[in-house]
């Protein structure tokens, strides 16, 4: 997808989205909404339900002796993002196991940076009696390929992170994407102020432009910079290709900054693609609280960036909500049930089929130093005593980070 093109579309889309999501997205307690199926017999979740007790997916319990078959969840890659290996696999299994799957119940993989792996693992899944495909796809190449053969089998698919343009997905499970993108454009411009950065000139990176989520994080943080830019007040100087692959991501700013050395912030959609960033302009003697750079994953080099202070901010994700909303969904679906109102809150447009997709958004967080504590520490997405090993310890301390 061209970002030129997609821009402008996408973001009254999601737009759109975020008002209906606005107002359910969270991890409250449980609560009971009337069944999408109409019977009294069918367990009562909502979009609000999930936390980290995964006690929602224990109330759907019953789900699991309604249903039949296998459900079947395909990641994508270990290389964008570590968080598929130790968040969502990991909390997925969890929520399957939570709402009474059994290990032959379920099975999730990972594409490895695939695209022919990813849709033969899919119909690989099909064959061995999946009856709900959960699929974060690489590409909307591949995503389109698995749904139309899943369709073609009978087989309800759910768009897992990454909505599949032109695609055939039954329900989407994510989190507001375009929110994600103000979340970067805002903590740039907060970082600016706070170090201080004297007449900003700023590298905008972006991720994979294949990758529906980078046009959306793109759209969101360029809503925030363009006035700027357009004022004068920042010099928008560079602006890369854009990838999800870090050593690719470091070969992109290495040229922009050498064909503009005056450069002195980068918005980087990404943790994962920041750090080798950053360890680059350490190696060019730039200090801590000098060279604004954004993130997103909160990942644990991305955390420690952070609070030594070559990172302004990383955006969180609570993923254990997403892990268990497409649980959720996909017990719903293993049941030939119709998921509760209240649990399918919003809507997500694809704009290439300029279809509305029933969907589950979750709400994003913008984490700095002073909020590492209350954030991922509390929710033990990161352990302290990881975060704040060697030399980060002093940093720790100065935060009030413990655990």
């Amino acid at each position: 997808m061209h970002f030129v093109n997609g821009r402008r579309i996408a973001i009254t889309a999601v737009a759109a989205c975020a008002a209906l999501v606005a107002a359910a997205c969270g991890s409250s307690s449980t609560t009971s909404a009337p069944s999408g199926s109409g019977s009294s017999s069918v367990p009562q979740i909502s979009a609000s339900s999930f936390n980290l007790s995964f006690a929602a997916m224990t109330a759907i319990k019953p789900l699991a002796a309604k249903g039949k078959g296998k459900v079947a969840v395909i990641l994508p890659d270990t290389v964008s993002s570590t968080r598929y290996v130790e968040f969502d696999a990991p909390y997925l299994t969890k929520s399957f196991q939570k709402a009474g799957l059994t290990s032959s119940e379920f099975n999730i993989q990972n594409a490895q940076g695939s695209d022919a792996t990813q849709f033969s693992d899919a119909q690989a899944a099909i064959t061995n009696g999946a009856t709900v495909l959960v699929v974060d796809p690489l590409d909307s190449g591949v995503g389109s390929r698995i749904e139309s053969y899943a369709k073609s089998h009978g087989v309800p698919v759910i768009d897992y992170d990454r909505l599949t343009l032109g695609g055939t997905r039954k329900y989407y499970v994510s989190f507001n994407n375009v929110r994600v993108g103000t979340l970067l454009g805002n903590g740039l411009v907060a970082c600016i102020a706070a170090w201080h950065v004297a007449s900003p000139q700023v590298i905008v990176m972006r991720g994979d432009p294949t990758d529906n989520n980078a046009t959306l994080f793109a759209n969101g943080y360029l809503a925030v910079l363009q006035p700027k830019f357009s004022a004068g007040t920042y010099k928008d100087v560079a602006n890369p290709a854009g990838t999800w692959t870090p050593a690719t991501a470091l070969t992109e700013f290495q040229a922009a900054y050498t064909a503009h050395p005056s450069a002195n912030a980068v918005l980087m959609p990404n943790d994962e693609n920041g750090a080798p960033i950053i360890h680059y302009l350490q190696t060019k003697g730039i200090k801590a609280m000098t060279f604004p750079v954004t993130g997103q994953d909160a990942t644990l080099t991305g955390l420690q960036n952070v609070i030594a202070g070559y990172q302004c901010g990383t955006v969180y994700k609570p993923i254990y909500l997403e892990a268990q909303a497409a649980a959720a969904l996909a017990m719903y679906l293993r049941a030939g049930l119709t998921p509760p109102k209240a649990l399918v809150n919003g809507l997500a447009t694809d704009v290439n089929t300029h279809t509305e997709v029933p969907s589950i958004l979750e709400t994003p967080e913008w984490v700095v130093p002073s909020t590492v504590q209350s954030t991922v520490i509390k929710d033990g997405f990161v352990p302290a005593s990881q975060l704040c090993a060697g030399s980060f310890a002093a940093d720790c301390s100065k935060y009030g980070i413990s655990g």
